[in-house]
């Protein structure tokens, strides 16, 4: 077993900031304010108006499509406005806005733990719908989708991803400790609904402590081994599991079910365990709080619509005498920087990382044209050529970006960005090209409606 995939950098980790930093519980005072879109298809549709009152755990949008999600209030109050609020995006978005009373009432459907030994498949799809949760590694796929295959006995590995590759974040390392019984309890639960598959779970060596309590906890589970992984990034990438787990490679145009893998977050999974035994839905999750402008980094179990400055302010805010240069929704790798901190924490979001400088604005200083090292070639986790798919970019040619050179199976991960001599923001171009292909695409397709 190759424990490991192909390509990838070294980063610096950062993670002795929070690593040993026990998970909190924050509960905001401020107004909650939940996007219609956060995750991945189409927004939800909302199911409450101005004036309504709310409870913990009450459906206040729900799934207006196949590939979308419910979501549910994180704190009692009353419905304040139904309408466009500023995101970590920087765009204004569909939201619903509550006036948080403090009280945090739950709406009495959940919380008491019931026997699931003959809980079904379709039963535990169905908890994982109700409870809106989605991919808490960022992505945000509606999990309910993920979990129906076309053939579930064709999957062969239920991969759960305890990687945590993204320098700073800690959050996931913390939760593998302090939850390791609840997760593998979420694991057996989705191993129900794949009668043929061994369920792994990877985790970077450099997160002893989650190893053990992981192992701990899968002792005598027959179907679950817990596998350390080599400590690189972007070992949590799904591909990368795939090749360091399943040892195989597979086409770009096929998904991880067409060779007999499906991959889930372990904070995804500890859902999952809080859905089914608990009825609880998804409205809370873990997440780190780090970087050297953050006076107390720390780990959190935040509930979704919170302020991302109500909860630094909370952690005693910036340190003294520091300037604030970057804030990103997530890590330096593939985090999204922010123009402003006041906007709502969503579901996805893992992690908030403050610097006290600006690499970008470093590696513009220092850009030189290409050096045509191929250094980018020799690290992207895809097999993807950067080199030729920047000139394509450059050039104007999309149609050799996307038909010859495969760009839009960039998966962002910015390590051909961090290796790069030359200091060219090749990550940030694929960004930016991936969109206006996206788009043109939409608006064709939209035209041909017409």
């Amino acid at each position: 077993m190759k424990v490991t995939f192909r390509g990838g950098v070294h980063p610096k980790g950062h993670k002795e900031l929070s690593r040993d930093a026990a998970l909190r519980e924050f509960l905001p005072t401020g107004e909650m304010v939940f996007p219609l879109s956060q995750h991945i298809g189409k927004p939800a549709k909302p199911v409450v108006k101005k004036g309504d009152p709310v409870l913990v755990g009450q459906r206040i949008a729900e799934a207006d499509g196949f590939v979308s999600a419910h979501i549910v209030s994180s704190c009692s109050g009353t419905v304040k406005a139904v309408e466009k609020r500023l995101t970590l995006t920087g765009a204004a978005l569909d939201c619903i806005v509550i006036d948080n009373d403090g009280q945090f009432t739950p709406s009495g459907e959940f919380g008491e733990k019931r026997d699931v030994s003959g809980v079904t498949g379709d039963e535990i799809v169905n908890c994982v719908k109700d409870a809106g949760i989605v991919g808490l590694g960022g992505a945000g796929f509606p999990t309910h989708v993920k979990l129906r295959p076309k053939d579930p006995a064709a999957i062969r590995y239920l991969i759960l991803n305890g990687a945590e590759c993204e320098p700073y974040l800690s959050c996931n390392d913390q939760l593998m400790r302090e939850k390791a019984d609840a997760i593998i309890e979420g694991l057996e639960l989705m191993l129900r609904l794949f009668p043929n598959a061994e369920g792994v779970v990877g985790i970077e060596r450099n997160k002893p402590e989650a190893i053990e309590a992981m192992k701990k906890a899968a002792a005598g589970k027959e179907k679950i081994r817990i596998l350390p992984l080599k400590t690189k990034y972007p070992q949590g990438g799904e591909r990368s599991l795939i090749q360091a787990v399943a040892g195989m490679d597979f086409p770009i145009t096929s998904l991880p079910a067409d060779v007999g893998c499906l991959v889930e977050n372990v904070g995804t999974v500890y859902a999952i365990e809080r859905a089914v035994v608990f009825g609880e839905p998804l409205y809370s999750h873990v997440f780190t709080l780090s970087g050297e402008a953050v006076k107390n980094p720390g780990n959190y179990v935040v509930r979704d619509g919170t302020c991302f400055t109500e909860l630094l302010e909370h952690a005693g805010g910036l340190k003294d005498g520091v300037t604030l240069k970057k804030a990103l929704a997530g890590g330096p790798m593939m985090g999204i920087a922010m123009s402003s901190l006041d906007v709502p924490i969503q579901k996805q979001n893992n992690g908030l990382t403050l610097l006290a400088s600006d690499p970008n604005e470093e590696a513009e200083a220092r850009m030189t044209p290409c050096l045509h090292c191929g250094r980018c070639t020799t690290v992207c986790p895809m097999g993807l050529m950067p080199q030729m798919m920047a000139d394509a970019v450059r050039d104007g040619n999309l149609e050799r970006y996307e038909k010859k050179l495969y760009g839009l199976e960039c998966i962002q991960c910015g390590s051909c960005t961090y290796i790069c001599p030359a200091k060219r923001p090749l990550m940030q171009t694929f960004k930016q090209t991936k969109a206006e292909i996206t788009a043109k695409k939409r608006a064709a397709a939209e035209g041909g409606k017409k």
